[in-house]
C-alpha cells in the first residue's frame, strides 16, 4: 500500500506527455497534409502506438477539436464582432483578408473551413457564425450599393470555398485571387493585382492540390 501512490504519478506523467506529443504531431501533419491525414501517421510521428492515440482521443473529430480549438476561437470572435462594422465593404474585405491569411499559413485550418468535416464543436459554431456574418455584410453592402444586387450568400460561400482551397494550394498568390473576386463583387474597387500570376506548371500543380483529398483510411 505504501508504494502504490508513487507508482501512480509516473503513469499520469507519461499519459500527459503522450497526449502532448500526439497533439504536436497532429498539428504538424495537419498543417503539412490537411485533416485527412491518416491517424496512423500521427501516432507514428508522435512515437506512440495506435492504442495510445485512441486512449486519449476517441475519434478523428475529437483530435481535430483539440488541435484547432485555440486557432478557431479568435476567428469565431472576429466573425461576431465584424458584423457591426458600419461600412459593410470595409468589414467584408477586412474579414476575408484575415481568414485567408490563416488558410494560407495552415493547410489543416484551410481544410477545416473548406471541407465537409463535421462533428467538431468549435468548427460547427464557426461555420454558423461565418454564414451569419457574411449574410449580414452582404445584405448591408447591397443596401449601401457597394455590393452587386444579384449576389447571393450561396454564390459568395461557394466562391470563398474555392479560394480557400487555392490559399492552401498556392499560398503566395491568394491575395491576387481574392482581389479578382472582390473586384467582381464591387467594380469600383478595381486595383492593380498583387503578386504574380501562376506559371502554367505552377497552375497544374496547384490545381492537383486543390482537388478534395481522397483518404485511404476512412474516418473512424
Amino acid at each position: 500500500m505504501v508504494d502504490s501512490e508513487p507508482r501512480r504519478t509516473p503513469r499520469r506523467s507519461d499519459a500527459r506527455r503522450n497526449r502532448d506529443m500526439l497533439i504536436a504531431a497532429a498539428r504538424k501533419i495537419y498543417a503539412e497534409r490537411g485533416v485527412d491525414a491518416p491517424l496512423d501517421d500521427i501516432a507514428r510521428r508522435a512515437g506512440v502506438g495506435n492504442a495510445t492515440l485512441y486512449r486519449h482521443f476517441s475519434d478523428r473529430t475529437e483530435l481535430i477539436e483539440t488541435v484547432f480549438h485555440d486557432a478557431l476561437v479568435p476567428i469565431l470572435d472576429m466573425a461576431r464582432d465584424i458584423r457591426d462594422h458600419p461600412d459593410a465593404w470595409a468589414g467584408l474585405t477586412s474579414y476575408l483578408d484575415r481568414i485567408f491569411t490563416l488558410l494560407a499559413a495552415d493547410r489543416g485550418a484551410g481544410d477545416l473551413l473548406t471541407t465537409a468535416v463535421e462533428g467538431v464543436p468549435t468548427l460547427d459554431a464557426l461555420r454558423e457564425e461565418n454564414r451569419h456574418t457574411l449574410q449580414t455584410l452582404l445584405s448591408r453592402g447591397q443596401e449601401q450599393h457597394t455590393v452587386r444586387d444579384d449576389l447571393t450568400i450561396e454564390d459568395l460561400l461557394f466562391l470563398l470555398a474555392a479560394i480557400g482551397r487555392a490559399a492552401s494550394a498556392a499560398p503566395a498568390n491568394w491575395r491576387r485571387h481574392l482581389a479578382l473576386l472582390l473586384d467582381g463583387l464591387h467594380p469600383a474597387a478595381a486595383r492593380p493585382l498583387p503578386a504574380q500570376a501562376l506559371r502554367p506548371e505552377q497552375f497544374d500543380a496547384a490545381l492537383h492540390r486543390l482537388r478534395p483529398p481522397t483518404s485511404e483510411n476512412p474516418t473512424p
